[in-house]
């Protein structure tokens, strides 16, 4: 049987805006029991709750920087007091930057973009995890968004692709190891889509093939992926294409090919938002 969200605690890291805020609405739309919303920002927060209030859901906010340990070990532990653990976990908040590598800021830039998109989703996920195991009795799910950076170089992005890498390997790792060790009542899926159109990727220039995504149709493919248990949802569907060509051809080939394809300029006009470290 599909998993179903009805009735159960969804917890949600980014939830105040974007993505994060429509995967909210798909949690009350299933009749979630309870949905948790971290995000650290106060103001933006606070309307996003406000708006899964009035549609009747039972809503818990907080401020969160996940990117900080002890902001996410406080949070967690409030969860925990509140509702035990979550049911379904996603890992969505992310942030951007659209430069060359040596442009980078060391802690503004490259230690903030690996801070929130490799390890705040380590750090949230292992709050929870061992609850989630010890509860044989229960399915639960744990979301994480990766991306397409996470399987093709792509120029003026290296920190942000170094992430997603990360966070790719990270994930279909720690599915392997709960079906490894016998806790396949604990489904990972991991996600990966192309430019979304969010405002992160402003003026990015899609590659041949791959349009820019909404992220209504993201979010919406996600959540289904996650109440079916797939492992690995890449959108669109020509990504997995071309993680084929990637493997088998030459690198220089593969070098002229996605040039040709646009995949190496995508990010020349880029003047999407950038989110900036707290202080």
């Amino acid at each position: 049987m599909e998993f179903s969200a009805a009735g159960k605690t969804v917890l949600i890291t980014g939830a105040a805006m974007g993505m994060g805020r429509l995967f909210a609405r798909l949690a009350a739309a299933d009749h979630a029991g309870t949905v948790v919303l971290w995000d650290i920002d106060a103001d933006a927060l606070e309307r996003a709750a406000q708006e899964l209030r009035e549609s009747g859901c039972t809503v818990s906010a907080h401020v969160v920087d996940v990117a900080d340990l002890d902001s996410v070990r406080t949070a967690a532990a409030e969860v925990r007091g509140a509702y035990g653990r979550p049911d379904v976990l996603v890992n969505n908040a992310g942030v951007v930057r659209g430069k060359y590598f040596w442009d980078h800021d060391h802690e503004s830039d490259t230690k903030f973009v690996m801070d929130v998109n490799t390890l705040a989703p380590m750090y949230v996920t292992n709050e929870f995890l061992p609850a989630m195991i010890e509860d044989r009795g229960r399915d639960c799910r744990i979301v994480n968004i990766a991306s397409a950076a996470g399987t093709v170089a792509t120029p003026r992005m290296a920190v942000y692709a170094a992430s997603k890498w990360a966070v790719l390997g990270w994930s279909d790792s720690l599915r392997l190891e709960l079906v490894q060790a016998g806790h396949g009542h604990v489904k990972v899926t991991t996600v990966c889509p192309s430019y979304i159109s969010t405002g992160m990727f402003d003026g990015v220039k899609n590659p041949l093939f791959a349009p820019i995504l909404s992220p209504e149709d993201v979010t919406a493919r996600s959540w289904r992926a996650m109440k079916q248990g797939k492992p690995l949802l890449m959108l669109p569907r020509s990504l997995y294409l071309s993680r084929v060509a990637k493997a088998v051809l030459p690198v220089r080939a593969w070098d002229r090919l996605a040039d040709r394809l646009g995949v190496y300029h995508s990010m020349d006009a880029y003047t999407g938002r950038m989110q900036a470290p707290t202080p």
